[in-house]
């Protein structure tokens, strides 16, 4: 399911501002937005969600969770298939904005909800900007990838998280007078905002307790169940004594079931729950990007079952080690994991919790 989001609420105030997202995990990002754009008292605001009230991926905690409002529109688009999301949310978001007219809309990451928006948004000659602005795998054949080029080539403001994606985006830039900002992760203003309201989940009975929180979610890597079983069988061996606790959902779980009297497999957590989960772990094991982004932040060994990642900070500066898909690489770096031989770590530069008041800076200007 994807969905999306606009930002707008009714104040007599210059600026329209209509924010759109594309998955579950932009809700993050787009809730100090909402803040930001309520603190500054000079923009309307419309929150629009481009699946369905129903959608069983958002938790009915999620928005109490990130203290912001639901949606006030939902779009309904309801398929599995890129293509088919695509169309949808083109007429859907259409029709939305013949009723809604805004000055400018920001999409949030690379999803094809939010390449669909970026193209609506510029064929009726509304500014659009993009908030993740430059990150690439270099990997044509990922359909992220001809997003995230897309909805950059069009865009007019490109907010970027660090230097590589910065750099990425003012290479790449197209449009005529289009400008890059790198305004930092926003994803670490919401994580600061909340640092202190995580929630310990019931299924941790010691606050002493070792584990290692296992994530997995990538198509690709879900696909390969022989490999995906000798990366397991490396991540038990390494371990020792140290609990892995597994939440997950849909086919992933399926998949693992055969592991569960070797690992707590559990339902995915509320967003506070996980916080403090992944906070307090000895180590992190995902595939994704936005996890062991969180794990810099919080100075927590993280292991990404890739050979790439869109946030090459996350590796350069911070505590994220990439292992691809190598059973052996794994099952070392586990072992490291494990004896707290880890790299040292850092912040990288602008993670600071004032992404989202720069951005309505610059969009107010």
């Amino acid at each position: 399911m994807k969905f999306i989001i606009f930002a707008t609420k009714m104040c007599n105030m210059s600026k329209n501002i209509c924010i759109v997202a594309g998955a579950r995990p932009n809700f993050v990002k787009v809730a100090p937005l909402i803040r930001a754009i309520k603190r500054s008292g000079e923009a309307e605001y419309y929150l629009v969600y481009a699946g369905k009230q129903d959608d069983p991926t958002l938790e009915p905690s999620l928005f109490d969770d990130l203290q912001m409002p639901r949606p006030d529109f939902y779009l309904g688009a309801d398929s599995t298939k890129l293509n088919e999301i695509t169309s949808m949310v083109m007429s859907e978001f259409d029709h939305f904005l013949d009723e809604h007219p805004v000055d400018v809309v920001i999409v949030v990451d690379d999803l094809a909800s939010t390449m669909a928006a970026a193209i609506v948004t510029k064929k009726r000659g509304v500014r659009l900007a993009h908030l993740v602005a430059g990150t690439r795998s270099f990997d044509i054949n990922m359909p992220k990838e001809i997003n995230r080029l897309v909805i950059d080539a069009l865009s007019d403001y490109l907010f970027t998280a660090g230097v590589k994606s910065n750099s990425v985006a003012t290479r790449e830039q197209q449009t005529e007078g289009s400008q890059t900002f790198m305004v930092g992760n926003i994803l670490m203003d919401t994580l600061r905002f909340n640092h202190d309201r995580l929630v310990k989940p019931a299924l941790v009975s010691d606050a002493g307790e070792r584990y290692i929180v296992f994530t997995l979610n990538r198509k690709a890597l879900l696909a390969d169940e022989e490999n995906l079983f000798r990366m397991m069988n490396a991540i038990i061996e390494a371990v020792g004594e140290v609990k892995v606790i597994a939440p997950l959902r849909g086919r992933s779980r399926e998949i693992f079931e055969r592991y569960k009297d070797k690992i707590l497999l559990t339902e995915p957590l509320n967003y506070l729950e996980f916080g403090w989960l992944a906070a307090n772990a000895v180590g992190i094991i995902t595939d994704s990007g936005n996890v062991a982004e969180e794990a810099t932040f919080n100075g927590v060994p993280c292991i990404t079952l890739n050979n790439y990642t869109e946030h090459q900070e996350t590796v350069s500066i911070g505590s994220n080690v990439l292992v691809g898909e190598d059973a052996d690489k794994l099952r070392e770096a586990v072992v490291r994991m494990v004896k707290g031989e880890w790299k040292k770590c850092a912040l990288p530069d602008r993670w600071d919790g004032r992404t989202a008041e720069r951005i309505v800076q610059i969009l107010l200007q």
